[in-house]
């Protein structure tokens, strides 16, 4: 018979709630926490100065949490007055100088959007947020997983390098998305069933450098797969012509934020900003001595093309100059990037050889000093290149390196935009010579020669297409001494092309490139266009059978020797080469057939006569050192004295240099005194090599016969221990 509660004394059982009534519950106060948080927005003062914390902010408490697990406390001037404007629902258009925080300015509000719209993964895409290169994107998506960490809000970035099947698999699950243009663009295009017709909010972040890359086009058609009633942010350090379009197209009624307009410099106080005039060829002297005083430093050297990056790093990683080199440009494989970027970032003191790429929003962590080797482009890049120091009121220093052509025209422009930069001269001795050192370097290494070759074009054409021509005066640079300090052997000729042909070209994939360009304008502006290959005959390639160049076509193009080669055509020549009349058009034709068919005269061989290549077979002896002995003249065998210098072996002085230098018996005399001080000397080094030998072979001896009896000692102990191991066995037994 069963007994209630009461007559047993025993507590009564805790009324439990079904799981439905706890999902009820805890759907009720999430509303109310919502409710909540709306109207403290509706009652927030977005102009309001006492709002100094991330705590005041009217914010979820998931985000709230994500932020002090984060460790971000204090607001800066950027977040405390972008941030409420966001929440309100504004579009922003905002500008603040590098360092200052723009990342969370528009990351806090992106969470918030969503979470106040309760997305979840079911709703597909709520937030796009576009950055113009692939490192930045992984620092946005970086920052977004850590003060995001406590939403269930899912997200991804989508950045080239990467297979495009794999992330069309995991689009359609994302709700907040970190992109570069053009593979967005892509997916857009080409990804079935990935749309992004439910998006809340759009952020663009350094527009600027996202107009400047050329994704202008990508950015409007990207635009216009987008809903109208979208909320939008752009943020960038400095405002241009093309964002102010882009933002009349993309915002509706836009909030401009701009924190440090009013103030007198557009760089951080924080930031010690100073420039070196050095010449062109003194260059690459200057950063390695300045590398050198500094190797317990962390350093960025901004260059202006990929391959100067690759020839600085690969050529001063072989002179080590007792830092941790590394190198980083937009040629390089994802992976590389990534990993390179990590090493850097987590590095106490490091060189980092780098373009561009790295030049927006990257947050490198207690970087000393900024070089800027190279010019930059405008007064912008400049300031983007030094914002990757003393960031977050940190302190930094920044150094720029000024050909003497571009001193007076960038200063200028430097002043335009409130640059207080000063100038500073380089002490002698910090300098280091390293020119026969890359010399010496490109010698034994074609590799490094061919790259150097490559740094020099890369260079040169960079500052011919520079737009200002106040600041880069491509006529006054010494290039022939920067090929010296480079250590190439020679200058390299450069063709350059037109602009659109460049666009083509640095665009184009790299299995779509060919070897040239249709239109070509070389240094004097006239411009060449191909030929189409015409039909041969045999007996058009006999009546072509003429002497040809010894030299290749690529290092005749590449480098100009400037020996002028014999030009003397033979009668024989005319008469059996075919002849065509010649327009102006063909001028450069007809020169190259005509140094094809004169003679090749070679000097310098040591023979008494040159060696005139004038067959075929004379041609193909140039490759055979066998057959080429018999046109050199004898050998000279010479030998070098101590200083260096090349003396003939039996080298004599003449009968009045001897006479001079007193009587025959009395030189012979000095001679044999000389040679017999020399013997003596030479008698006790010998002397004292043989008692050394000797003392060692003792000691060897002494040591082998210690070792002897040592191993005898211990045969002994083993057998005395055996025999007494036997007698005690006997003994029991």
């Amino acid at each position: 018979m069963a007994t209630n509660a009461k007559s047993s004394g025993r507590p009564p059982k805790p009324v439990r709630h079904g799981k439905t009534e706890i999902r009820q519950q805890k759907r009720k106060r999430d509303q109310e926490d919502l409710q909540a948080l709306e109207t403290a927005i509706q009652n927030l003062d977005p102009k309001s100065t006492e709002i100094k914390n991330f705590s005041q902010l009217p914010i979820s408490q998931k985000t709230a949490s994500g932020l002090e697990a984060s460790h971000f406390q204090t607001l800066t001037d950027i977040q405390a007055h972008a941030i409420p404007l966001a929440l309100k629902g504004n579009d922003i258009l905002g500008a603040a100088r590098t360092g200052s925080g723009k990342t969370l300015a528009f990351l806090v509000p992106v969470l918030e959007k969503l979470h106040r719209a309760r997305w979840t993964e079911f709703d597909g895409l709520g937030a796009l947020i576009i950055s113009p290169t692939r490192e930045l994107a992984v620092q946005i998506f970086d920052v977004l997983h850590k003060i995001g960490r406590y939403h269930a809000f899912s997200a991804g970035r989508v950045i080239g390098g990467h297979n495009l099947k794999e992330e069309a698999e995991r689009l359609a699950r994302m709700n907040i998305l970190v992109c570069t243009p053009g593979r967005m663009l892509q997916h857009l295009d080409q990804t079935a069933g990935f749309n992004a017709d439910n998006l809340q909010i759009l952020v663009l972040d350094e527009a600027d450098r996202i107009m400047d890359m050329g994704f202008q086009s990508a950015v409007d058609a990207l635009i216009e797969h987008l809903p109208k009633t979208r909320q939008t942010l752009m943020f960038s350090a400095t405002q241009s012509k093309k964002v102010s379009d882009l933002a009349r197209l993309s915002l509706k009624d836009p909030e401009y934020v701009s924190v440090h307009e009013a103030e007198s410099s557009a760089t951080p106080s924080t930031l010690q900003q100073h420039y070196i005039v050095t010449p062109l060829p003194d260059k690459i002297d200057t950063l390695y001595g300045f590398i050198k005083s500094n190797v317990k430093s962390k350093i960025i050297v901004f260059l202006s093309s990929g391959k100067q990056v690759r020839f600085m790093y690969e050529s001063l990683r072989h002179l080590q100059p007792g830092i941790p080199l590394l190198h980083l440009h937009g040629r390089q494989k994802q992976v590389a990037r990534m990993e390179i970027t990590s090493r850097f970032t987590s590095a106490k003191h490091s060189c980092l050889f780098a373009t561009d790429v790295v030049a927006r929003g990257i947050d490198f962590p207690a970087v000393d000093w900024v070089i800027q080797a190279d010019c930059p482009e405008d007064a912008d890049t400049y300031i983007h290149r030094v914002g990757r120091t003393a960031r977050y009121q940190s302190k930094g220093r920044a150094v720029l390196f000024l050909d003497p052509s571009e001193e007076e025209g960038m200063l200028k422009r430097l002043e335009q935009k409130k640059i207080p930069i000063q100038k500073v001269h380089v002490k002698e001795k910090k300098k280091r010579d390293i020119k026969n050192s890359l010399q010496n370097m490109c010698f034994q290494n074609p590799d490094l020669k061919y790259l150097g070759q490559k740094a020099f074009i890369s260079y040169a054409k960079a500052i011919h297409l520079r737009r200002d021509k106040e600041v880069f005066q491509f006529d006054k640079l010494d290039l022939d001494g920067f090929a010296a300090s480079l250590g190439l052997p020679g200058t390299p000729q450069i063709k350059f092309q037109k602009g659109e042909d460049v666009k083509r070209i640095k665009n184009a994939p790299r299995a779509g490139m060919s070897s040239g360009s249709e239109s070509e304008m070389d240094l004097d502006g006239v411009k060449k266009t191909k030929k189409k290959p015409e039909v041969r005959t045999k007996y058009d390639r006999m009546f072509e059978r003429t002497n040809q160049d010894v030299l290749s076509t690529h290092y005749s193009k590449l480098v100009g020797d400037g020996a002028g080669a014999a030009q003397a055509d033979s009668d024989d020549d005319d008469f059996l080469a075919v002849k065509r009349r010649l327009n102006d058009d063909d001028l450069d034709e007809a020169s190259k057939n005509a140094h094809a068919n004169a003679a090749k005269v070679i000097d310098g061989l040591g023979g008494a006569e040159p060696f005139i290549v004038d067959s075929k077979r004379r041609e193909k002896a140039l490759k055979s050192k066998k057959k080429m002995l018999k046109f050199k003249g004898n050998p000279t065998k010479m030998v070098f004295d101590e200083d260096g210098n090349a003396h003939a072996v039996y080298e004599l002085q003449d009968e009045e240099d001897f006479k001079e230098a007193g009587p025959a018996e009395e030189q012979r005399q000095k001679f044999l005194e000389s040679e017999a001080a020399r013997v003596r000397e030479a008698d006790v080094d010998d002397k004292e090599l043989a008692r050394q030998r000797k003392r060692e072979k003792r000691e060897k001896r002494k040591a082998r016969e210690a070792m002897e009896r040592g191993r005898w000692t211990t045969m002994a102990r083993h057998l005395s221990w055996l025999a007494q191991t036997m007698a005690r066995i006997l003994w029991l037994s």
